[in-house]
């Protein structure tokens, strides 16, 4: 699902631009909702608020993030996301990304 708003979608495989790690899209807030002091202490480029901002599941761990669009580019690997969550939200792994599971639309 991809809002007109965004570059990216759920299910997406992304890469973080600062911190180098995959992964895959979960959902998406049109712009940030989270608290200030998580923003403050946690959001160290300080993006803008008035962006989309992603949950981002991490491969090769346990972690969700959230994150500002202007931080993720696409993962172009075709790699699977190694996450024990993966198969909670989604059911298979195309070309284009995740699939997500029909229980799961938002």
């Amino acid at each position: 699902m991809q809002f007109s708003e965004t570059k990216f979608y759920i299910g997406q495989i992304i890469n973080h631009k600062r911190f180098n790690y995959r992964g895959v899209i979960i959902d998406v807030d049109l712009s940030y909702s989270g608290t200030e002091e998580w923003y403050l202490k946690m959001a160290k480029s300080k993006p803008s608020k008035e962006q989309p901002w992603y949950y981002v599941i991490v491969n090769n761990s346990e972690i969700e993030t959230y994150v500002a669009e202007s931080n993720i580019n696409i993962d172009r690997t075709g790699l699977p996301i190694n996450h024990p969550q993966i198969y909670t939200y989604f059911d298979d792994l195309t070309s284009e990304g995740y699939i997500l599971k029909n229980n799961n639309l938002t």
